[in-house]
């Protein structure tokens, strides 16, 4: 049969050793990142909930841990830190300059309308 090959496992991977390592590498690095949004996301929650961060404190505490977990995971688990991701970029930059405004002038009106 013409599947007769397909059945059988490779002998040898299309990578190279340094492309296997640096996939290795790249998945460990991973994983750390998300250990590390984990206990972002836990640090949020107890500092809060435990009161460990003071009332005036508490939003802006939450609005910096948010930045840097979205820095980690664009970074990270959207590939933005390698090469060839123009066009990803430029999107979005895009998107973030057309959302900003809209959200500003969304809590601009709520608080004129008082709701």
């Amino acid at each position: 049969m013409a599947d007769d090959h397909l059945s059988k496992p490779f002998e040898k991977s299309s990578l190279t050793e340094a492309e296997k390592r640096e996939m290795k590498r790249d998945i460990k690095k991973q994983f750390v990142v998300f250990i590390l949004l984990l206990f972002l996301t836990v640090l949020a929650f107890v500092a809060v909930g435990a009161d460990l961060v003071p009332n005036n404190f508490a939003v802006p505490f939450i609005l910096i841990l948010a930045i840097v977990q979205l820095l980690l995971q664009l970074l990270f688990f959207m590939h933005m830190k390698d090469k060839d991701h123009a066009w990803a970029t430029v999107f979005m930059i895009t998107g973030i300059f057309v959302t900003m405004p809209t959200i500003v002038a969304l809590m601009l009106l709520i608080g004129v309308v008082k709701y």
